[in-house]
């Protein structure tokens, strides 16, 4: 037996609500999706212009973020305006309520009235006001069904904002975790693994090019011995120290990373890297005392097809050279080619 068949109310369809949705789902970008809102405000409410103002940190003030029917004169004038306390649009932000008031100086011709929406997020309970919508129009109203209409525009606007603000601070830390993987977190130079990946890369320029390539090891003289008498901390000082002076000193191809506890290597490519090592000896010398302590770096270098064709090969070359140069003393450079007879 079929049961008793009961009469339900239609459903409520507004296309215009669904164009808003349909904007918000589907919208390629913030932008786009913002000013697909303001038309169906506008056509909501059949005003004369719409502008959604955001709350600007750096400005300290409501900022227009998106507008239509406003040129760029009355845009500069309803954002000073709704800095009024009086004004609808301030008191709509503020207080989170829809308001109602004159028109702004400026506005469209023919347009007397200007009508305000909040602009709010809401999340884990809390409400955290953001802007609002305002509409300039004849006959616009901020109660009743249409006004509810421009209100629910309003709470897309929030949501579009909200999106575009997690896609920013995911981008924001997926390029922070990306820096952190690649960075020495003491110096800020690119770390051992990274410049692992570098030193294959140039490899193969080099190799397809037919060009030359320069390693270089650096380490810090007498880093063990201030360690000791004046502690970690200093010793951690003098390697951003030559961390720093190694960065300026280097060109924009090359790659400078902190490639052990107290040394530093460089991939510079090309013929001149010799002179790029030579630089950063030479800078480093010539700065003051750092913590008290003359600071000096030796360095060995190995030159790529000559000293090796591969990463580890180069590396060993480098070490071998470094390992002559301190054997010579401080602040000493070192070939591979010429490993035996080390100069200053």
């Amino acid at each position: 037996m079929i049961g008793p068949v009961y009469d339900r109310p239609a459903v409520s369809s507004d296309p215009l609500l669904h164009r808003a949705i349909r904007a918000v789902a589907r919208g390629s970008d913030p932008e786009s999706t913002l000013g697909e809102l303001l038309d169906v405000a506008l056509e909501l409410s059949r005003g004369s212009s719409a502008a959604a103002l955001l709350w600007d940190a750096d400005r300290r003030a409501l900022a227009v973020a998106g507008a239509n029917g406003l040129d760029e004169t009355a845009t500069a004038r309803l954002e000073a305006a709704a800095a009024e306390a009086s004004n609808p649009i301030h008191r709509a932000a503020h207080e989170r309520v829809p308001s109602m008031g004159n028109a702004a100086v400026g506005a469209p011709e023919g347009t007397t009235r200007l009508a305000a929406w909040p602009i709010v997020l809401a999340a884990g309970g809390v409400e955290e006001p953001i802007g609002a919508l305002a509409i300039q129009g004849e006959d616009i109203s901020a109660v009743g069904d249409v006004a509810d209409g421009v209100q629910a525009i309003a709470d897309l606007i929030a949501i579009t904002v909200d999106r575009t603000r997690l896609a920013s601070e995911g981008a924001e830390r997926a390029d922070w975790v990306e820096r952190v993987g690649n960075s020495d977190a003491l110096t800020g130079l690119a770390n051992a693994r990274t410049l692992a990946r570098v030193i294959e890369l140039e490899i193969a320029r080099a190799a397809r090019q037919a060009s030359e390539l320069c390693i270089a090891l650096f380490d810090v003289d007498g880093l063990a011995g201030i360690n000791a008498e004046a502690g970690r901390g200093a010793g951690d000082d003098v390697l951003r120290e030559v961390a720093a002076i190694a960065a300026e000193s280097v060109r924009y191809v090359d790659t400078m990373a902190r490639w052990g506890a107290d040394e530093f290597m460089l991939v510079a490519p090309g013929a001149t890297g010799t002179t790029v090592v030579k630089r950063i000896v030479e800078a480093v010398a010539a700065r003051p005392p750092i913590g008290g302590q003359a600071v000096t770096v030796s360095a060995g270098l190995a030159r790529f097809p000559t000293d090796g064709t591969t990463g580890e090969a180069l590396i060993e070359a480098a070490t071998s050279a470094l390992g002559a140069a301190k054997a010579v003393g401080p602040g000493t450079l070192a070939e591979a080619v010429a490993a035996a007879g080390a100069s200053s």
